[in-house]
């Protein structure tokens, strides 16, 4: 069996980055919970941060450079989709959802998405349910249940009691389950355009009958 491919698009725009830090450990769970049910998974981390100029330029262009357009190509043809984004002002980055603007429309329709965001502080949590599930509900993604989020304390010493690593292990086991049974390039195909019949078409047809 093809291994599944698994993309984390990641828009932390420090180096090193609490945000590719919490992505790298969603990844490294997700694939572990995989390879225990038996599938093989191949993972790619997609850093905004190197790809900012370039996601400019496709905004303003309409054209994505070759590295923006390699990227976009793979979040298109992934299995699924970690997605991992700093808070701010309660929202996601600008980076982020620039790249979600230069997305086709239906790169993401009916593909597991697990989402998850990092912050100064546990009040910006909310920001996951009120901004970034409406989003990839909006794209028609599967986003899985638990959504992840990590403030400064959890990567300290008031972080050991585990609630973090407790957290990042259920979201990925939500991700693996709905990967486990899907076979290897399984994206489904966009919609078919609902046809549009006109009102006056569909008055007729009521004085026929």
């Amino acid at each position: 069996m093809s291994a599944l491919n698994l993309v984390v698009v990641t828009a932390g725009l420090s180096v090193p980055s609490s945000t590719r830090l919490l992505a790298d450990r969603l990844a490294e769970a997700t694939a572990r919970e995989l390879r225990t049910a038996g599938r093989e998974v191949d993972v790619r981390v997609v850093e905004l941060r190197e790809l900012a100029r370039d996601i400019a330029d496709n905004l303003v262009t309409g054209f994505p450079p070759p590295a923006l357009r390699d990227a976009l190509r793979a979040v298109e043809e992934a299995d699924a989709l970690i997605a991992v984004t700093p808070i701010f002002s309660a929202s996601y980055s600008g980076l982020f959802k620039s790249f979600v603007d230069v997305l086709d429309r239906d790169a993401l329709t009916g593909k597991p998405v697990l989402i998850a965001a990092t912050g100064g502080t546990a009040r910006h949590s909310l920001a996951l349910e009120h901004a970034m599930r409406p989003l990839f509900a909006h794209l028609r993604a599967v986003v899985v249940p638990t959504a992840v989020f990590a403030a400064s304390e959890d990567w300290g010493a008031n972080g050991a009691d585990g609630s973090l690593a407790g957290r990042i292990d259920r979201a990925a086991g939500e991700l693996a389950t709905q990967l486990s049974g899907r076979p290897a390039g399984a994206a489904p195909q966009a919609r078919a355009a609902e046809q549009v019949v006109p009102f006056e078409q569909q008055l007729a047809a009521l004085r026929v009958r």
